[in-house]
């Protein structure tokens, strides 16, 4: 296999808080795997999705591109996509899988997709060869006391296989999916990409026993120790197939941990669903043995709009010219002994299709939230809890950030100033939607009614 095309490991989970993992400062949470793995690669500590919720986040990663630009800000008013919209990914959206698949890469999707769920919108119409997985959240199957949704769909490709699965065992089952496909890619001498989204630690958390007796933290300690086992066998069969050297694993998380009881944001203010750093910057690890170099730390402003061009040029693909991309390439950040100059300076923060905030530098400067304008200005560097407002004290970098948001809403647009942008695309939609499943009484269902009503 040409070292020139190396295996690309995605794992993102699903609600995991900047501080839930232990080379992240959690003191409850046992993760020795991920530990290993970030003393083996590189830590980033300013990493950030595009969004604090789940379809935007996921829609972003894919194509590179911040939430609005691709319709995927707001979904008829809704913050993410539900069973049987008519709204999902563009068709000619050109995601991380069409674009690896173009470089003649094995693709496959294990877990959760949530850019869309009619035939036009699975990951089979978007660049993966195979799919096994959730088409959006755990929690929207048939609960108690929630009977709103169809049964739960676990799909195989474009089919459903298995309507309201049991999810204590579903992470075990696309573990086991993983190591197959890996080692049929192996065995037909052809790189892969493998995107596994984690449905931890999503609610509702249903978790195998191992895990329960062993953490120390209720449910949601035993999903993210689950989830450091899962890593734990793949890594492990990446040697197996002697892999390891010509693999680039990248572990992090769709947005930040919902709640601070359980979950843990560790030092950052905020949860899933604000434009607090909480809600948006996210563990990152990657580990590539001999080119990333072992037990650094990176500090540089990153996103996950980056993995796009990066992944790409590193697979000898084509970022695509006719559009607009907003990742930019992290190559020399990944391979760097020490600091360079970072490639990316700003960030911008939206919530659906609202122009909350702007990060460029360590500066922050937050303009809108809860419906309302606002102006607070945090130093990052100085006060990464966002606690200590100097807008007053820093005029000038008021007014230059305000600058840089006003950029941003003639390109991308603000709902929050009625600014409509200019370069923005539309989702897809398909007229008379349906969902994937319908409920019926005699189906022979293993669990009819998932028995814990938490949502996520």
């Amino acid at each position: 296999m040409s070292a020139t095309k190396p295996n690309v490991l995605l794992i993102n989970c699903d609600d995991l808080g900047y501080g839930d993992l232990g080379c992240y400062g959690s003191r409850l949470h046992h993760t020795p795997v991920l530990d290993t793995m970030a003393e083996e690669g590189k830590r980033w500590t300013n990493f950030y999705m595009a969004s604090p919720v789940c379809s935007p986040s996921r829609g972003a990663m894919m194509t590179g591109c911040y939430p609005k630009r691709i319709g995927f800000g707001s979904f008829d008013g809704k913050w993410v996509l539900f069973p049987g919209q008519g709204i999902g990914l563009h068709p000619d959206e050109i995601t991380l899988g069409k674009a690896l698949q173009q470089a003649d890469y094995a693709t496959m999707l294990i877990g959760k997709w949530h850019c869309g769920d009619q035939p036009a919108f699975l990951p089979t119409e978007h660049g993966f060869d195979h799919y096994y997985g959730l088409p959006y959240s755990n929690d929207m199957g048939r609960q108690v006391r929630r009977g709103d949704y169809p049964p739960l769909p676990l799909m195989l490709d474009d089919a459903v296989l298995q309507e309201q699965p049991d999810q204590t065992s579903l992470t075990e089952r696309y573990i086991e999916q993983a190591v197959r496909f890996m080692r049929s890619s192996a065995e037909a001498d052809k790189p892969f990409f493998l995107y596994l989204a984690h449905m931890y630690v999503h609610l509702p958390l249903y978790v195998p026993q191992r895990f329960l007796q062993q953490s120390r933290n209720g449910s949601y300690g035993a999903a993210v120790e689950c989830v450091d086992w899962a890593t734990g066998v793949l890594l492990d069969e990446l040697k197996r197939l002697g892999l390891d050297d010509n693999t680039l694993v990248i572990f992090t998380s769709d947005n930040g941990s919902r709640s601070d009881h359980e979950g843990s944001n560790g030092p950052l203010r905020g949860k899933k669903g604000t434009t607090w750093e909480g809600g948006m910057r996210v563990p990152c690890i990657m580990r590539w043995p001999g080119r990333i170099p072992a037990g650094e730390v990176c500090e540089s402003l990153t996103a996950s709009l980056d993995l796009y061009p990066t992944l790409i040029r590193l697979a000898g693909g084509d970022v695509p010219q006719d559009r607009i991309v907003d990742g930019v390439d992290i190559r020399e950040l990944m391979f760097a002994e020490r600091e360079t100059v970072a490639p990316r300076q700003t960030l911008f923060y939206y919530l659906r299709n609202n122009l909350e905030a702007v990060r460029d530098g360590n500066w922050k400067l937050h303009v809108w939230r809860n419906g309302q304008e606002v102006r607070e200005l945090y130093d990052l560097a100085a006060d990464v809890g966002e606690t200590n407002n100097v807008a007053e004290a820093q005029p000038e970098v008021v007014a230059r950030l305000e600058q840089l948001l006003h950029e941003c809403r003639l390109d991308l647009g603000d709902d929050a100033t009625g600014t409509p942008g200019g370069n923005c695309r539309e989702p897809g939609r398909v007229e008379q939607p349906d969902t994937l499943t319908h409920y019926r009484a005699d189906h022979p269902y293993i669990i009819a009614m998932y028995d814990i009503e938490d949502k996520g």
